[in-house]
């Protein structure tokens, strides 16, 4: 096997941009597996969601999927040549953005056999947060939720997960993609550039829904307008600060939270199930990464973006 690899990594601390280089492959830890990547997730946060002390270049990114080639001495598990999805959050040896990752046995999950390497590649940032979200509204049948920037990953997920509860949902993105939404379960949608939005929602909601979930940033402001007196604001991507609380309507920054392998693993039976659809907007090639990153971070997206790698 050779000793080194093609990853894209930040080389300072001082600047976010990020390059492809030649590497060494990282080295394997006792409970780690190094797993020849097929796929990976783009996501918002890979250009700088990265740990304070680290060596550079630092390889980016937080989730793949592709078949363990080593497996450390500790590890039981997992064997060689499984395929698996797998996370690779804030680890001070780097992330999954290379043709090579190590990952924690811990953080393993199995590529269910219908599922490419890319649908699983994109499931454990956003399916984790989706989950996160889901646990925080904790909203029953009937009840409504609204979701500000509902198309992405991250919305793909909670619109399904929420309608499987027989919650009344209502979304907003551009109204190129109010039909994507409603064929995932929202029963009603909204244009954010159009400026009687609010008036939209309440009117549908009878006054107001009982819980608005702000998923992009900045959304939060205008996401209090529609709930309803003594509701929850969730945010979800830090702006709970900047809300200005009003008739009695808590406001509150959504909490990650520790999950237990089983209940992504739940999530992600489901979708082998087809039970729930992951998304997929486009994949990418391994050369174009900085392409999808750079389109991820327009905010944009519908669904989920990958790259894909093709090795020799």
């Amino acid at each position: 096997m050779k000793n080194e690899m093609k990853a894209f990594v930040r080389k300072s601390a001082k600047t976010q941009e990020v390059e492809i280089q030649d590497i060494d492959i990282p080295k394997v830890q006792a409970d780690e597996v190094l797993i020849r990547v097929e796929a990976f997730g783009v996501g918002i946060h890979d250009r700088y969601f990265i740990p304070s002390k680290v060596s550079f270049p630092y390889v980016i990114g937080s989730e793949g999927a592709g078949t363990i080639i080593e497996v450390g001495s500790e590890v039981k598990n997992f064997n060689i040549d499984d395929k698996v999805i797998f996370t690779t959050i804030l680890q001070m040896q780097g992330g999954s953005w290379a043709e090579y990752a190590v990952a924690k046995q811990a953080a393993l999950i199995r590529l269910p056999e219908n599922l490419t390497t890319e649908q699983g590649a994109s499931i454990p940032i956003a399916g984790k947060t989706a989950l996160e979200c889901m646990r925080e509204i904790n909203l029953k049948r009937d009840n409504t939720l609204f979701i500000a920037g509902a198309s992405g990953a991250i919305g793909t997920l909670i619109i399904q997960l929420a309608k499987e509860k027989g919650i009344r949902i209502s979304a907003s993105a551009s109204a190129k993609n109010h039909d994507y939404m409603k064929s995932l379960g929202a029963e009603h949608t909204v244009d954010y550039n159009d400026p009687d939005w609010t008036m939209k929602v309440k009117e549908w909601s009878n006054g107001g829904v009982d819980t608005a979930l702000a998923i992009q940033p900045g959304t939060g402001t205008d996401s209090i307008k529609v709930v309803k007196d003594n509701g929850l604001l969730i945010t979800v991507s830090g702006d709970s600060q900047t809300v200005v609380s009003e008739r009695n309507i808590e406001v509150r920054q959504m909490a990650h939270q520790l999950f237990t392998n089983q209940e992504i693993t739940d999530l992600i039976n489901k979708i082998s199930q087809g039970k729930i659809k992951v998304v997929l907007e486009k994949e990418y090639s391994f050369q174009d990464a900085l392409e999808a990153l750079k389109k991820t971070e327009t905010r944009s997206a519908r669904g989920k973006l990958v790259v894909k790698i093709n090795q020799e």
